[in-house]
């Protein structure tokens, strides 16, 4: 993958860790320098696009994802799918008490992680504040500097992996974000894609996840 090229006014590493997201949603690969020729987002939808070598289908992909997720739901819970609507809140049907044990219930069922516990952003906060200091105690004592680095990255694995906080606020969401995320494991076949959606599905994918204001086919990638 090549970290040359960066849509304009973004971190390059936020553009190689998105395209990585882009190859696991997609099931491609992409090669180091691929993108040597592409000078805007247009060319660089097209060339991921046409990189996706399954056979094209209609259908909604997002309506998709939220059948199965319904289908998940109504199984995990014991819910009736009529009572399982977009707008239904997850922290409604997600309790924190047994949040992880659920979510990784539905995962199952789904047969693709979620990723949507994260933990809570005061501890997020502390082990990156200890990992920031952790250096500067190399001046005093370096059992002290060593110790906080091990806590600081020791504390960030543990947090995530125990982590209960919802990033997500509505089954819709969620529903989105397997759309995107996991996109051919949310079609109703897998083996296929709506290739008339994706364009759009690329563009709001990449500029949510980078904080962009404006994004289109003109777009520059700089250099």
């Amino acid at each position: 993958m090549n970290s040359d090229y960066e849509l304009k006014n973004v971190d390059p590493e936020d553009i190689e860790d998105l395209l990585r997201k882009t190859e696991e949603s997609f099931g491609i690969k992409f090669e180091y320098n691929e993108f040597v020729y592409v000078t805007n987002f247009g060319q660089l939808c097209d060339h991921i696009i046409n990189k996706i070598q399954v056979e094209n289908a209609t259908g909604c992909t997002s309506q998709q994802a939220f059948y199965k997720l319904r289908n998940a739901l109504s199984e995990v819970l014991n819910l009736e799918k009529k009572q399982i609507t977009l707008q239904l809140s997850l922290k409604e049907i997600l309790p924190a008490s047994n949040r992880r044990t659920i979510v990784k219930e539905l995962e199952y069922k789904l047969g693709f992680k979620l990723n949507i516990l994260f933990p809570p952003t005061w501890i997020i906060l502390t082990m990156v504040l200890i990992f920031l200091v952790s250096p500067f105690l190399f001046f005093y004592d370096w059992r002290l500097a060593v110790s906080g680095l091990i806590i600081s990255i020791g504390g960030s694995l543990l947090s995530n992996r125990l982590g209960r906080e919802l990033n997500l606020k509505t089954v819709h969401q969620l529903a989105e974000k397997m759309s995107r995320e996991d996109y051919l494991m949310s079609r109703r076949n897998s083996s296929t894609v709506n290739r008339s959606e994706l364009e759009k599905l690329l563009t709001n994918w990449f500029k949510n996840d980078l904080v962009l204001d404006e994004l289109d086919r003109e777009s520059a990638i700089g250099r």
